[in-house]
């Protein structure tokens, strides 16, 4: 029963109540659990993993194709990889505490099963699924554009505009420019830090920017430089 009163609050955290609690469970079993208990009603995950898989390439697509500013196709295809690779399944698995939630054989259990990546991963994915079928496209749209979006404001998606690059050609016609970039500030404890970059254009400061790794601030300082560069630009 104790399985039945952790669903119930896993629930509430998300704040979304399942109809059918059968497909919530059904999510979360392993078919190491499932192949022990063969005398019991026990479906092992697999089946939804599967249908998690497409509903999630679908929602993280809309996701994508309704940013502002718009993107292109290439650009979508290779942030969406990052967004459904096993890594970032993981995280959210992880963020959802659906290890502690896992109906695992005594195998899987004392093998670390639990702490698996590719377990945690796979039950992200028979979550959504069993969300899909019991709540419906809406509510998997909401949820899921919810968390991508949370993993974009961590930077947690790696950066696909490679803005020091396109910097880095706009200046190269005058080979007598030298691009300069510096951390200037580092904020916030150790676990969640934010550092503040510039870029300068022949020692003068032409773009600042914030970011949770040095790499990050760095992008988003050229990012900054380049917009200065085109508006000066626009005035000519």
């Amino acid at each position: 029963m104790k399985h039945n009163t952790d669903l119930d609050g896993f629930q509430k955290i998300i704040q979304y109540q399942f109809n059918n609690i059968g497909l919530l469970k059904n999510a979360l079993t392993h078919s190491s659990y499932a192949n022990e208990k063969k005398t019991g009603n026990y479906k092992d995950n697999e089946r939804l993993e599967y249908l998690g898989d497409a509903v999630l390439e679908l929602t993280v697509s809309n996701y994508l194709f309704n940013l502002k500013p718009a993107l292109s196709e290439g650009e979508m295809t290779k942030i969406r990889a990052q967004l459904v690779c096993e890594p970032s399944l993981e995280s959210y698995a992880r963020n959802l505490n659906l290890g502690k939630l896992m109906l695992l054989g005594r195998g899987e259990e004392n093998s670390g099963g639990r702490e698996r990546p590719t377990v945690l991963a796979d039950a992200f994915e028979a979550f959504i699924g069993a969300m899909y079928l019991d709540l419906g496209m809406d509510t998997v749209y909401s949820f899921v554009h919810t968390i991508i979006h949370k993993a974009y404001q961590k930077g947690e998606v790696t950066q696909v505009f490679d803005y020091k690059s396109t910097l880095q050609e706009l200046v190269q016609a005058d080979s007598k420019k030298a691009i300069e970039y510096r951390i200037v500030s580092e904020t916030g404890p150790a676990h969640n830090r934010s550092f503040e970059a510039i870029v300068l254009l022949d020692g003068i400061t032409l773009g600042r920017g914030i970011g949770k790794t040095k790499k990050e601030a760095e992008q988003q300082a050229a990012k900054g430089a380049i917009e200065i560069l085109a508006k000066s630009c626009e005035k000519k």
